[in-house]
């Protein structure tokens, strides 16, 4: 495909221009700690929501319970708020008070 055009009034080709692509903006997942959730459940929503292994979710677990809160992935925003939403959803399903945020990622 030929990528200039001729301009008939002027008779100078003109090069079509590729319009600038941007990457998608990023978003973590996030597990927030609360006195209630059992850290097994947490293992589980990690497991199965994220697909990590039991050394992972432990490890991701750990973290939600030592600092307050823990990074389960890094996703493009409809992913990551689809996961959060999923995650929210299991845990009320499960009555535990378990809350996954999602926050942009910063650069």
């Amino acid at each position: 495909m030929n990528k200039e055009k001729e301009d008939s009034s002027s008779g100078v080709a003109l090069e079509e221009s590729k319009p600038e692509l941007k990457r998608p903006s990023l978003f973590k997942v996030v597990l927030i700690n609360d006195d209630y959730t059992p850290m097994e459940f947490v293992v589980e929503v990690l497991e199965v929501f994220f697909r990590m292994n039991r050394e992972q979710a432990t490890h991701v677990m750990l973290t939600v319970h030592t600092q307050g809160k823990g990074v389960c992935g890094i996703y493009t925003q409809d992913i990551a708020e689809t996961k959060a939403a999923q995650v929210n959803q299991y845990a009320r399903e499960n009555e535990h008070p378990l809350l996954c945020e999602i926050e942009a990622v910063e650069g």
